[in-house]
């Protein structure tokens, strides 16, 4: 048996500039942190009794005779870029649902790789991690996604990530003092609008529109830096991090019409007149999590005004995928 743990993330700036079609041109950049809240997933060796070959247990529960039989994506294109042969339990749990912003599918895809690698006997480094997880969505699965939510995933913490014309990547760890780091966190808040969507179809929609958006993805790239410089300058108010999300929601809402909607509007609205600073809705867009900035202070009368959200409490972390449980030979 072998148990994964892999988090969820949230973006900050920079959304947008990390999908191929843009950073092949121009490169790109986002600023993100992954967050205690993780996808598991657990794998072990089916014994040969049984009807099927391989069963796979997450919302629905599939017994397949072979691998092409597998109606969830990643599985089935992770098992077949793989090379699976032997039979396989694979069981999904998350703390969150799925479709809700925080790069919970390349959680699941990062999880499983690292899941296979380690019951062959093999342990994968991050950076091979990550860019397995970018070639099986974009590529072998044909997923409309960036390429930070794989990194953020393996990687795990608050980072820096540029992406270079070349397809490479460079993960940077943003130093700050830990009293600065704790000042972000407190300032944060994270409520699940109840809307889930197909984030493929809101991205595809981003996507298409790249090139009429080169001037809004430009700035929201160079937000990126100036939010780190910021966060870094202990005489800057950290208030000036919210208003600076205030700007990136809206030059993102410019990206697609599918982005946002009256509905994410009117709580976004909603929560600026209670107090909040600044937000954003996280991923692709359209629903999910909206992530606000706001001070402690002003938290309370915020949840009470949009006391029909679900709130989450979270913090940061650094551990990226990890393998929690390693028995490959059976419990």
């Amino acid at each position: 048996m072998i148990i994964t743990r892999t988090p969820f993330r949230i973006s900050f700036f920079g959304g947008g500039t990390d999908y191929p079609g843009w950073y092949r041109e121009h490169g790109g950049a986002v600023l993100s942190t992954s967050i205690d809240k993780y996808c598991y997933i657990s794998c072990r060796r089916l014994p040969p009794f049984f009807d099927h070959k391989h069963r796979i247990v997450y919302s629905l529960i599939e017994n397949v005779k072979h691998n092409d039989e597998i109606q969830h994506p990643a599985v089935r294109a992770v098992l077949n870029w793989a090379n699976v042969a032997e039979g396989l339990e694979i069981h999904h749990d998350g703390d969150l649902p799925a479709r809700s912003g925080l790069g919970s599918s390349s959680s699941f895809t990062v999880g499983l790789l690292n899941a296979l690698q380690a019951l062959q006997g093999r342990m994968t480094n991050k950076d091979e991690l990550a860019s397995d997880a970018i070639h099986i969505e974009q590529n072998l699965i044909g997923e409309n996604v960036g390429s930070q939510d794989q990194v953020s995933a393996a990687f795990g913490g608050f980072n820096r990530i540029e992406f270079h014309t070349n397809d490479t990547f460079d993960v940077a760890p943003l130093i700050l003092p830990q009293q600065r780091q704790q000042e972000l966190r407190q300032h944060l808040m994270l409520c699940f609008t109840g809307f889930s969507r197909i984030a493929s179809e809101v991205a595809k929609s981003k996507i298409d529109n790249l090139k009429n958006r080169e001037k809004e993805l430009k700035l929201m790239r160079a937000m990126v830096d100036e939010a780190i410089a910021l966060l870094q300058d202990g005489r800057e108010p950290i208030e000036s991090f919210g208003r600076l999300l205030d700007a990136s929601w809206h030059y993102k809402r410019s990206l697609s019409e599918r982005v946002s909607t009256p509905e994410i509007d009117e709580i976004y609205n909603a929560a600026m007149d209670a107090g909040a600073i600044g937000g954003k809705i996280l991923g692709a867009g359209g629903g999910g999590f909206l992530l606000l900035f706001a001070k402690p202070e002003k938290q309370a009368a915020i949840r009470e005004r949009l006391d029909k959200l679900i709130h989450v409490p979270f913090n940061f972390e650094d551990s990226g995928s990890r393998v929690v449980l390693y028995q490959p030979n059976g419990l």
